[in-house]
Parts: structure tokens; sequence; C-alpha cells
């Protein structure tokens, strides 16, 4: 995973000089597993309310504040003790009103609702979101990307589309609602193909491929119109040549298919093709030459709930 390349996607700023990304990332060294509200967070707000007095100075403002005052997720607490604490060091007072008393935080939802606004549900930091999707039972696939660089369904890359999509629709003045829909999600991992036992081959896994454990073992026993048919798992073997023969395109070689950015929506259709349904999770496997032959495979995906949002034209 790149992390500066994921922090970049999520919209936090990796500040440079002293306050770099890796000074940051030493400084919460230990803290990682650390809960909301807990030491970690102290630790950012110093590193934060420190670069903020130093560019209030700068501007000549002698007041400054921080969002996270409306997070039900953050401490009102911790926030004003850090906050004082630089005022006395820089002499840059740190206003925190209670934003969340009085109905606040209900007026938050109920604003977000009537302007279709996203609400981030985390801070940015990636220690947060994961220990947060964890104990959701969901991945934290806000940080991971495809080494092909293609957009994946409820993705970062995707979101950030949708809206810039939605900016579009409003400067344009045109009507719309924002609705939701749940779906089944996949990511994968890792995956590798071993020929016998030792022999690792260069293979695609099509889009949506998963087994109940990792690993499965056994031999291509069938080949019939071009299919092979593995004798575990209900795994199926494709050449390139059918791939491409079924999507209609013309990859060179197994690491042109695996690097196209294209690959998802073809395996779309390979999977349609196959099984008349495009979230199919049957493991579909492409290589350059089809044979009978013994496999040893290793698959570490995920397949899970996910909600996804897609626009009403009015």
């Amino acid at each position: 995973m790149d992390v500066k390349r994921s922090c970049k996607k999520l919209g936090i700023e990796l500040l440079e000089g002293d306050y770099d990304f890796e000074t940051w990332i030493d400084l919460v060294k230990g803290l990682e597993k650390e809960p909301e509200k807990g030491k970690r967070c102290e630790v950012c707000f110093d590193r934060r309310f420190d670069v903020s007095a130093h560019k209030a100075k700068e501007l000549g403002e002698t007041k400054m504040t921080t969002t996270l005052l409306v997070s039900p997720l953050k401490s009102q607490e911790q926030l004003k003790r850090v906050g004082d604490i630089f005022f006395k060091e820089h002499g840059v007072e740190f206003i925190s009103p209670d934003y969340r008393s009085g109905g606040g935080s209900q007026d938050q939802s109920r604003v977000t609702k009537e302007e279709q606004l996203y609400r981030q549900d985390y801070c940015g930091c990636m220690f947060g979101l994961n220990i947060q999707r964890e104990q959701q039972n969901k991945l934290a696939d806000e940080l991971f990307s495809p080494i092909n660089g293609a957009y994946l369904d409820a993705s970062i890359d995707q979101r950030l589309e949708f809206y810039e999509h939605r900016m579009d629709l409003d400067d344009k003045g045109v009507e719309y609602k924002v609705l939701k829909h749940k779906f089944l999600n996949y990511r994968l991992f890792n995956f590798k193909l071993f020929r016998g036992k030792k022999e690792i081959l260069d293979a695609h896994l099509c889009n949506y491929s998963h087994l109940p454990r990792v690993k499965a073992v056994g031999r291509v026993e069938l080949i019939h119109n071009e299919i092979g048919y593995f004798n575990r798992d209900e795994i199926r073997f494709i050449s390139l040549e059918f791939y491409n023969e079924i999507s209609n395109k013309k990859y060179k070689n197994i690491k042109d298919l695996i690097y196209s950015k294209n690959s998802q929506d073809d395996d779309k259709t390979i999977r349609n093709f196959l099984f008349s349904n495009n979230y199919d999770l049957t493991p579909i496997v492409v290589i350059e030459k089809l044979e009978e032959q013994k496999y040893t495979l290793f698959v570490d995906s995920r397949v899970y709930d996910d909600t996804k949002e897609h626009i009403l034209m009015l």
C-alpha cells in the first residue's frame, strides 16, 4: 500500500519540512491501536495545532479553531486542553465553541440530509479509520488501490468522481436526488498460481473470484469448449486467447492484462459469458496456455455488503 498516495486521495495534506509525514508516523509509533480520544489523537492535535499556530502568526491572526470540534468521535475537553496549551506557548487563542450541544448534532444530521451533503464518518487518520472499519466488520477500502490503477466499486476514487459529477450538476442548476443501494463488494489482496509445487506462473484472476479458503490444490481434469474445469472449488481456467476473443480485446500477454485499467470491465464480460452473472463468485483464472495440469492457487480476497450512491435525475 502506498500510504502517501492513499492519504493524498483522502485529502490529507502531507506537510513538508519539520512536520513531514515521516515525522508524524514516528511520533505515533506504538500508538496505532489507540482508541478514538486516546493518546494518538493528542499527538495528532499537537502536530496540527503547532502548524496552525505558526501559520496564524505568519498571517497576523490571533485566533484559530478546528472543525474537529463538531465530530462526535473527538473529545471537546481534549481538544480544548491541547488548544489552550498552544495559546500559552504561541499567543494564538484557540476558539472552542460547543457546536454539538443544544441540538447541534441533530442539526448537522438534518442539514446533511436536506442538502444531500457528503458526511465523512472518520477524521482522516488512517489508524483511526482501520480501527473503525474493523469494528464495523468492513474493509478500510479507502486505503486500497489495485496495481492497474482502475476505479474499484465504492472506492475513494469512484466517490471523488461521483462528487465531481454532483458539483458539475449543481453548477448547471440541474435538479437531482442522491439515492443509495446495497451491493456485494469485492477486494483482492493477493493471488498466486503455481504449476506443480514450485513453478510460479503469470496468471490473471478475474474480478469477484473468491475461495472459501486461501489455498486450493488440484488439477484441471477436463477441457471443454476452451474452458478448463478444476477438480476443486468450482474453479475455471481459460486461456488469454479465449479471454481476448470473448472480451473483444487484444492483450499481448498476461502482464498486459493484469496492468490494464480496463480489465475490471473485461472481467465482467467474461463472467457474464460463463455464468450470466457479473457478481458470481466462481474463481476464473486466465493463463497463457490452457492444459490439463496440476496447480496450486493462493487467493486472498474478501466479499462484503456495501452501500453505493447513485444519482436520480429529476
